[in-house]
């Protein structure tokens, strides 16, 4: 049964990663990128300035929302500052060799102004329901409303619900189950049964919960995982420019056999670094903005919080990550799978800690993932079929959390990598469509 569902998925996925998603991806970053004016370059010190540089100002730009900027950009990167920045680099690198993190740099970069404009089309085009006072948005409401496609909107909130299922659950479940059994020899059911029950305790008690919840979390687990990585850098400092360098090679030639690792093409390097990219950052699939909508600001402001998100994320985070595997040449050891990759590196630059440091950082990124993609899945199940369906969606999002502790790897992250290519597709077509309308925000407000 699992080997017919791997063979459809991998036909699929071939479809859906193909070169033309490719194409779109990164055609639509640098087409927002120009249109906009190449903001995440010409405006770089005041996206900082009013992100970080107002943290403890206290001050607000609007009243409606349920969370704080700085709560909405936490439980937006709870989400992305996860398992993808471990796992998601590590396997990259694994299957599409050193130039799969240049890519991911590159989408990135160019992401960056596609985060923008979908938190500033998800702020504008948000609804305060007038029963409850609750906000909502989401690509759902402004390709609705703003591209004027409800049956888009509809696939799209589709999609995202059950995206949420394999990229914010299964994949995150699966990685804690995996690394407690390896760590303590915890059998995997067990290990389901205790992720259940405490991501239950955050999401059962709404978006305000999740956003105190990872207002907290994200800037310890990131910190942490920061400081062990740049130790481990500047331990190695002198193979860093050969790093950058076999990196940067890889990505445009491909990289030639190493030790117990076999090599790959451009395309494979391309292929898992564009889709390890957006799993790491989102940009591109119009998630974030779900939880940005939530913000007490404007939607330029929100707008530059999701900039800083992506460059923190994947620029940053993501970096150190394969950084660290290309220092200590772990990515050509025998018996490394590729799931382990990167522990195997902090284990080999901080001998008898790096190991341990890593296992605390993975359960804590997955565990904010697993918080915030609940929401987004709950949001668009909501949109599709009323607030009847959140509390069911839930319910639901935990039983798969379950089956996602005693998956395989392998067919856990290809799935999740085909709904992940499906759910951006409407998404970068309303983003081309709509660019104007950033646009004039951003000219509305910066002028």
């Amino acid at each position: 049964m699992l080997s017919t569902v791997e063979h459809l998925n991998n036909l699929v996925n071939a479809v859906v990663w193909g070169p033309p998603l490719m194409v779109l991806l990164i055609g639509t970053g640098v087409y927002l990128s120009f249109r906009l004016g190449w903001i995440q370059l010409t405006h770089f010190l005041l996206i900082w300035r009013s992100t970080i540089g107002r943290l403890f100002s206290g001050r607000t730009e609007a009243d409606a929302g349920e969370l704080s900027a700085f709560q909405a950009v936490s439980s937006a990167m709870a989400a992305t500052v996860g398992v993808g920045n471990i796992v998601g680099v590590s396997t990259a690198m694994y299957w599409g060799g050193p130039g799969a993190l240049f890519w991911m740099w590159i989408t990135a970069g160019v992401g960056m102004a596609t985060k923008f404009s979908e938190v500033v089309l998800g702020m504008k085009y948000r609804q305060v329901k007038a029963d409850s006072g609750e906000v909502v948005g989401g690509p759902m409401y402004y390709i609705a409303d703003g591209l004027g496609r409800k049956w888009l909107a509809g696939a799209y909130a589709f999609l995202t619900g059950a995206a949420a299922l394999g990229i914010g659950n299964m994949v995150q479940a699966n990685t804690v189950a995996a690394s407690l059994y390896e760590t303590f020899s915890l059998p995997r059911p067990i290990a389901g049964g205790c992720v259940v029950a405490l991501v239950a305790v955050v999401i059962l008690g709404g978006v305000r919960r999740i956003g105190r919840t990872t207002a907290y979390l994200v800037p310890f687990m990131a910190v942490l995982y920061l400081a062990g990585g740049v130790w481990i850098l500047l331990r190695y400092a002198s193979a860093l420019p050969d790093a950058f360098a076999t990196i940067i090679t890889s990505a445009f030639t491909p990289a030639a056999p190493v030790g117990a690792w076999g090599g790959a093409t451009v395309m494979l390097a391309m292929r898992y670094g564009l889709a390890r990219g957006i799993f790491s950052n989102e940009a591109g699939l119009g998630s974030a903005s779900i939880v940005h909508a939530q913000a007490k600001n404007t939607p330029v402001g929100q707008g530059f919080w999701g900039m800083w998100e992506v460059c923190v994320d994947t620029l940053i985070v993501a970096s150190v990550t394969g950084l660290v595997i290309m220092v200590t040449g772990v990515l050509g050891q025998p018996d490394t799978s590729p799931g382990l990759l990167a522990a195997a590196a902090f284990a080999q630059g901080l001998p008898g800690l790096g190991d341990h440091l890593v296992f605390i950082c993975l359960i804590l990124f997955a565990y904010s993932t697993m918080l915030t993609w609940s929401f987004y899945g709950g949001q668009a199940w909501e949109y599709l079929f009323g607030k009847v369906a959140v509390i069911p969606y839930r319910v639901l999002f935990l039983a798969f959390l379950y089956i996602g502790a005693t998956g395989g790897l392998r067919l856990v992250w290809d799935v999740s990598d085909t709904l992940n290519g499906m759910m951006a597709i409407p998404n970068l077509i309303a983003l081309l469509v709509l660019a104007k309308v950033v646009e004039r925000e951003k000219q509305a407000t910066l002028s």
